[in-house]
């Protein structure tokens, strides 16, 4: 009777564990091979030889690959801390008892953000940093101070998507934050703050545990998406001024679709995935934690 039940729940998790197979492992066993092959669109003739490791050993002479990398590596290791940083204290405000409907509201507008496509976020970007009609310049000038060139200065452009990203993002960070907080058990949270008044020591030694997880899922999740971020970027400075936001995503994306080197681009591919993997492994290592009961 066990066997048969078994096998029933195994037909009935069969056909969703093939449709993740599919959609999961297909893409990366194709990239895989792209990446071991001759692969240019422009040269048809030529077919889809195997050449084995060619391609990465043309990505790791590519000076103008790893530029990208280090622009992407500078934007996470910037933008990814300041985030989780903000997202925390923006939990903690929302976990404090008192502030009623105001919280609730606060809950929802924190969704806003979160649920607009990556391009529109872009295309916002555009517009809050506009030169003339941009709603940045207009605050600085309602405070005496000149017009800044935001998309057109290299600095200035990487500083802007950097904000993008925070607006967008931050609020998912809270949200994770706010919810581990809500693990937390009440007693135990309660006689710590009757224990010590430094808000410090009942977050060190009281919430952080329970933090932990969620911290290493939002390190895992946002590490991924910034080291693939292409539609705000593409859309709100297609990379420029010159190459001051050409993250890695878009390099690949220009290799792959405007050089039309499919191999070189799919090689490029795989090894931000290797460096994904090897940052998740890492963060869980670090970071993760079970809770004691």
């Amino acid at each position: 009777m066990h066997s048969r039940a078994r096998r029933t729940s195994l037909a009935f998790l069969a056909p969703a564990v093939i449709t993740l197979l599919l959609v999961g492992l297909g893409p990366i066993i194709f990239a895989v091979n792209m990446s071991l092959r001759r692969y240019h669109l422009a040269r048809p003739a030529e077919g889809n030889p195997f050449i084995g490791f060619q391609n990465y050993a043309a990505v790791f002479n590519d000076p103008s690959f790893w530029d990208s990398m280090f622009r992407t590596g500078t934007f996470l290791f910037i933008v990814l801390p300041v985030q989780v940083l903000l997202g925390l204290f923006v939990a903690l405000m929302l976990h404090q008892a008192g502030f009623g409907f105001l919280r609730s509201i606060t809950r929802v507008a924190l969704v806003i953000p979160l649920a607009t496509t990556p391009a529109v976020v872009g295309l916002i970007g555009r517009l809050l940093f506009h030169r003339e009609a941009g709603i940045a310049n207009y605050t600085l000038s309602l405070v005496g101070l000149p017009s800044v060139t935001w998309l057109g200065d290299p600095n200035n452009a990487f500083l802007s998507i950097m904000v993008m990203e925070l607006w967008q993002w931050t609020p998912f960070v809270a949200l994770v934050f706010l919810a581990g907080l809500t693990t937390v058990p009440s007693e135990v949270e309660d006689a710590a703050q009757l224990e010590t008044n430094r808000w410090y020591d009942v977050l060190r030694y009281i919430q952080l545990p329970y933090l932990l997880p969620g911290l290493t899922a939002v390190l895992i999740l946002r590490t991924a998406d910034i080291l693939k971020l292409f539609d705000m970027v593409f859309t709100m400075t297609r990379g420029g001024p010159g190459s001051a936001t050409d993250l890695v995503s878009l390099y690949i994306q220009r290799i792959g679709f405007r050089v039309f080197d499919q191999g070189v681009a799919s090689a490029q591919a795989i090894i931000l995935l290797i460096i994904c993997i090897l940052l998740s492994r890492l963060y869980i290592r670090i970071f993760y934690r079970e809770v004691s009961a």
